[in-house]
């Protein structure tokens, strides 16, 4: 795979969808050098990690952050972790507390922390010591414009997402938010990891399709780990 000199990626052939291994789960597929998928990782701890965050959202609920621009973003969120990513009026911050509640966030669950040691091994990462998770919940025509992960201390450690409900279609582009992307689309139980040469590219997510899941019904919900400090 050959990379522009905007840190777009070249010479990517497969369609949209296509799946380069022909059997999903169990593979590792590379979506750039130092990011890869891989599918149906949570599968069979779907439940868990979905009854997970119920306990997270019963102690800190969802919302819609608000930009320092004045945006209201379409995707609801919370947080677990010893710090939790939030928005005040100095732009993007990690804080200790819930500024919604005036609380410590919930701890981040051992099934989340398991699942996160276990995809950065088969990424071939040292393990993630992930102080925060941003919990991200889609509805349907909820998206996740081009950004870069950025507001933490430690980019040495890569990130990790976990993609449960309904369907998205995940972007991956350059080093600048004009760069070509990757599109990949990502089902129940698939999980994305990227560090390394990758971990600052700009990712995104295009807007939800209406539909129902049989365990996170209407909705995609999305972990995101990091070593936040």
């Amino acid at each position: 795979m050959n990379e522009s000199a905007s840190g777009g990626l070249t010479g990517w052939t497969p369609g949209l969808f296509d799946d380069p291994t022909g059997s999903r789960k169990g593979a590792r597929i590379e979506l750039a050098p130092d990011a890869y998928l891989l599918p149906g990782l949570a599968s069979a701890e779907a439940a868990e990690l979905f009854e997970a965050i119920g306990v997270v959202a019963a102690q800190s609920d969802f919302r819609h952050l608000v930009t320092p621009g004045g945006h209201r973003m379409s995707v609801a969120m919370t947080n677990c972790g010893s710090v939790g990513w939030t928005t005040n009026e100095r732009g993007y911050v990690y804080s200790p507390n819930d500024p919604a509640t005036g609380r410590p966030w919930p701890s981040i669950p051992p099934a989340f922390e398991a699942l996160g040691r276990r995809a950065t091994d088969l990424a071939g990462f040292a393990p993630l010591s992930a102080n925060a998770c941003v919990v991200n919940r889609y509805e349907p025509g909820s998206r996740l414009t081009l950004h870069q992960d950025k507001d933490e201390q430690d980019l040495t450690q890569p990130i990790v997402s976990v993609s449960l409900g309904l369907p998205a279609v995940f972007l991956l582009g350059g080093f600048e938010r004009s760069a070509p992307t990757v599109r990949r689309k990502l089902e129940h139980g698939d999980v994305v990891v990227w560090g390394g040469a990758s971990r600052l590219r700009f990712h995104g997510v295009l807007p939800i399709e209406s539909g129902s899941h049989p365990l996170c019904g209407p909705y995609r919900y999305n972990l995101t780990f990091r070593a936040a400090r």
